[in-house]
């Protein structure tokens, strides 16, 4: 059978489905490559966003067999997948921003011109974008990764705990954490509106 919508069909039905079909997987990229590459280009640049969201669902495709049935919705799989590719890229990101936090010149508002939305826009708003990118290269890679999943990809504390391979515990204690340091930093101001309630 082939598919041609995927409206209404869990991402578990198409990964199932393209264990014997192999082509319907497409239909996972088509439904989150555009939200895992913004993410990646948030994290990393525009110029790292095509290559590491390719990677990510070479990736996925060759773990598919592996993935968990019962779980109809595979964003949190597929972040937790692109996490782990963009880890090797963690001192271009650092670099990355610590250059914006010097300069000022945001390589996504450039990339987008100027289109953001959510906590981007939020920072933007409130003026604080080179602060927080300083306050984000500080953070260790645990931390930063659980909170810009929160914040960027609009995960839930499950989903990250089921992304990183962690606890829900784990999650709100590296975020609790992340958000402290982050407030220190901005002299008590959270632009990310990042709560510790789940």
């Amino acid at each position: 059978m082939t598919v041609t919508t995927r409206q209404g069909v869990s991402d578990a039905a198409v990964i199932e489905q393209s264990w014997q079909e192999p082509g319907v997987f497409a239909a996972l990229y088509e439904r989150h490559a555009p939200h895992i590459s913004r993410y990646v280009a948030r994290r990393l640049g525009d110029d790292m966003a095509d290559d590491v969201t390719a990677e990510t669902f070479y990736r996925a495709f060759q773990k598919r067999r592996h993935y968990d049935l019962g779980r109809p919705d595979a964003r949190p799989w597929l972040y937790g997948i692109a996490a782990n590719v963009m880890a090797q890229y963690h001192r271009k990101e650092t670099r990355m921003l610590r250059a914006f936090a010097r300069s000022g010149a945001d390589p996504v508002v450039q990339t987008y011109g100027g289109q953001l939305d959510g906590a981007d826009d939020r920072v933007v708003a409130s003026g604080m974008h080179q602060s927080l990118a300083a306050a984000l290269a500080g953070l260790s890679r645990a931390h930063r990764e659980v909170l810009l999943l929160i914040a960027w990809a609009d995960l839930s504390y499950e989903e990250t705990a089921q992304a990183l391979g962690v606890s829900v515990g784990t999650v709100r204690s590296r975020l609790h954490r992340a958000r402290k340091r982050i407030r220190a930093a901005l002299g008590g101001d959270n632009p990310l509106f990042v709560s510790d309630e789940g």
